[in-house]
């Protein structure tokens, strides 16, 4: 039996799934109607406001988190290519460190380097991680990601998780590139709210990458990416 089905992570992750559906009901119906952002919806709070830091401050109350059939995802990925260091960007309240950093346990170990804009939702992460005993594999580094993954990550990258701030996915990656290992997965979850930017350097084989959209939860615009430079 793995981590993710046994306390304290099952029970963190029952906790922060109910707050998160609690905190985010309004923001969903207000731009998708519904329980999920579309395309459309998602283009809509783009346009609201042109810069980032001004549009992730709006939220700061909001979860905007992946689901619970997208965290099992992730942490079978991780398992998968036997992921020992993880970057995140957006951590958010650490619904989706959660799942990875529980992949790194489970796997023996390893770090877990993410990133959050809002020192709120930092510290509430890192309590949530606490919670969870999973602490001691996460770092999370508080502001702009451009510039808190400046000075490298410390070692070269099994997988990346691209979930922060939309129309930031391609900087970061590419702030990320020399630190990919061949073989580095990259989930952009969201890329649907990406400019087509991110997607078409992605899909280029000329850029060191084979990239497909995840046939599941089409709505939020997931796609998967290997490094194969």
């Amino acid at each position: 039996m793995d981590s993710l089905t046994t306390a304290p992570v099952a029970d963190v992750l029952t906790r922060l799934f109910n707050e998160a559906k609690a905190a985010d009901q309004k923001l969903y119906e207000q731009y998708a109607g519904g329980s999920s952002f579309d395309d459309e919806s998602v283009t809509r709070l783009l346009e609201e406001s042109k810069d980032y830091k001004k549009r992730y401050k709006a939220l700061a109350g909001n979860f905007l988190n992946i689901s619970a059939e997208f965290g099992q995802f992730l942490y079978i990925c991780a398992r998968t290519c036997q992921a020992r260091r993880v970057v995140e960007f957006g951590t958010s309240f650490g619904i989706s460190t959660i799942y990875l950093a529980t992949a790194l346990k489970d796997g023996g170990g390893g770090q877990l380097i993410g990133t959050e804009l809002e020192p709120a939702k930092a510290q509430r992460a890192q309590e949530n991680l606490a919670a969870a005993d999973l602490a001691d594999l996460v770092d999370i580094r508080v502001g702009d990601a451009l510039e808190t993954l400046r000075d490298g990550v410390g070692g070269v990258v099994d997988l990346v998780l691209l979930d922060g701030a939309i129309g930031l996915d391609l900087p970061v990656l590419r702030l990320l590139e020399p630190h990919l290992r061949r073989g580095a997965l990259v989930i952009a979850e969201n890329a649907i709210g990406e400019s087509t930017e991110y997607l078409n350097y992605v899909r280029d084989p000329n850029n060191g990458y084979r990239s497909l959209p995840l046939p599941f939860e089409k709505g939020h615009g997931n796609e998967m990416s290997v490094f194969i430079r």
